[in-house]
């Protein structure tokens, strides 16, 4: 039988999930747009409504499964938002590209930053409405680190591949360009290998040192 904390607890995870990992798709359509490129807009993939940024696996099938499984954390996707990349080249040069690649992880890490900032409020809470918003507030701070930073790893399709490509073009560095181009058809199946293995925990580290200094 749940308790009325288990229940608050499970929908704090929720919703600082979703908040995280909509808000971060939502930011590269946003960002695009400011370069241009209406291709997110006029898709719809603007909007705060959940339904639309919805990935069958990556929004409920993954971290169901992980909820159900007892992870020690929950993970997930939304629907990548559609870019068109040329655009944006051709209006802010491959700065805009950079941009528009780290831009879900740059809101990912203000969020976290803004969180942490208001946890120690709640940290000590009253009453149960004073405990969903402290939960809320720190798994938000959880979430959209270990998002952040899992979006930097430079394995493709990931946003920090992406913006090393976009550098490595600015400044011509073609052998990465060369190296980047030779790992994408298998990008998948290193970010299986390093999550499935102990190696997670050497790219995670980061994640967890950054979560222990926001949240003290």
């Amino acid at each position: 039988m749940w308790s009325e904390l288990d229940i608050i607890k499970t929908v704090a995870i929720i919703l600082s999930l979703m908040v995280a990992i909509i808000g971060h798709e939502i930011m590269h359509g946003y960002t695009a747009y400011l370069f241009g490129d209406a291709t997110a807009k006029n898709a719809g993939r603007l909007s705060i409504n959940p339904i639309v940024h919805i990935d069958i696996i990556g929004t409920i099938v993954v971290p169901l499964i992980l909820f159900i499984s007892g992870a020690p954390f929950l993970f997930g996707w939304a629907k990548p938002v559609p870019v068109d990349i040329r655009t944006v080249i051709y209006n802010g040069g491959y700065k805009a590209a950079m941009a528009v690649a780290l831009a879900g992880v740059t809101y990912n890490f203000i969020l976290a930053g803004a969180a942490a900032s208001l946890f120690g409020l709640f940290d000590q809470p009253d009453s149960l409405s004073e405990a969903f918003i402290g939960l809320f507030l720190m798994y938000a701070v959880i979430y959209n680190v270990v998002l952040g930073v899992f979006n930097l790893w430079p394995f493709p399709p990931l946003d920090g591949a992406n913006a090393l490509r976009y550098l490595s073009m600015q400044f011509h560095w073609r052998p990465i360009i060369a190296l980047l181009d030779k790992i994408e058809p298998i990008g998948m199946i290193l970010l299986i290998i390093v999550i499935a293995t102990p190696l997670s925990e050497w790219f995670f580290m980061p994640a967890s040192w950054l979560i222990n200094v926001l949240l003290g």
